[in-house]
């Protein structure tokens, strides 16, 4: 992990705003300067798991919006049904809320890339550019890794995974030995969630489709990235996507797992804003 930065944006340190979406109040944070850029975060993570470097550098010509999915973080659990089309109407719901009336550039994490892809589906005014990091098209036609222990998944989808269990999901081996520290302070930073909310999070998740048959439909331009040693996500569920949306870019960087936005986030930024200002 290399950055000139001595100072980068600590998500938990920023000022915690709520608006009502619906039958909930979303939690979200919105700082930088520019045109608007939406993070949306992988499975049950709260917003302030964005790399602070990531964030400082996206941040300096984009304003960043950061949020939390219902029943995670400081979101409220409303009386909705969980499911991946309630989840982006609760997206579009928070772009209407701010204000936001041209179509903003979006991000997806992993299952937030879920999310991304079915906002540009279901609503395809909102979005400007869509980016879709270590992620896939879901449903059955998900690439699966032999690499990820069944304990793991196990642990993480009903709740009970601990910083040991995801660290060396998320990041290679070796990397992680040289680079523990960093990744236990921004990781242990982030706010706890209740794993009865996580179970709900992944049937959710379990139930949707997928998009595989619909990415055609995809007109957005499109970035898919992710790293070469994603065991999470292995990268030929990026490959797929790439085949899949219509002149959509295909990044892979190198010696990089389901983490590398933490790992290389110089790299991780620059091939980001390369994207958003070609």
């Amino acid at each position: 992990m290399n950055s000139n930065l001595t100072n980068p944006i600590a998500p938990e340190n920023l000022p915690l705003k709520r608006v009502h979406v619906g039958d909930i109040d979303i939690a979200y944070k919105m700082f930088g300067k520019g045109e608007p850029l939406l993070l949306i975060p992988g499975f049950s993570q709260p917003m302030d798991t964005w790399d602070p470097i990531v964030l400082e550098k996206l941040s300096s010509n984009h304003t960043i919006i950061i949020s939390d999915y219902r029943g995670i973080g400081k979101t409220t659990v409303g009386d909705k049904t969980w499911s991946t089309e309630q989840f982006v109407n609760d997206t579009a719901g928070l772009i209407d809320a701010l204000g936001i009336r041209k179509p903003v550039d979006v991000l997806g994490f992993s299952r937030g890339g879920h999310i991304a892809q079915e906002l540009t589906l279901m609503h395809p005014q909102k979005v400007n550019k869509l980016i879709l990091y270590a992620t896939d098209c879901g449903g059955k036609a998900t690439i699966l890794s032999p690499q990820l222990s069944p304990e793991a998944s196990r642990s993480i989808e009903s709740g009970n995974m601990s910083i040991d269990t995801l660290m060396p999901a998320f990041f290679p081996k070796e990397w992680l030995k040289e680079n523990d520290a960093y990744i236990q302070k921004v990781f242990s930073a982030t706010t706890p969630v209740p794993k009865e909310n996580i179970q709900q999070h992944n049937q959710a998740a379990l139930n949707w489709k997928g998009a595989r048959e619909r990415l055609s439909n995809i007109t957005k331009p499109t970035l898919v990235i992710t790293g070469t040693d994603n065991i999470v996500r292995p990268p030929a569920n990026s490959i797929m996507l790439a085949e899949k949306i219509p002149g959509a870019w295909l990044v892979q960087i190198k010696g990089g797992g389901h983490g590398a936005m933490w790992q290389y986030p110089d790299k991780f930024s620059r091939v980001l804003l390369m994207f958003l200002e070609s």
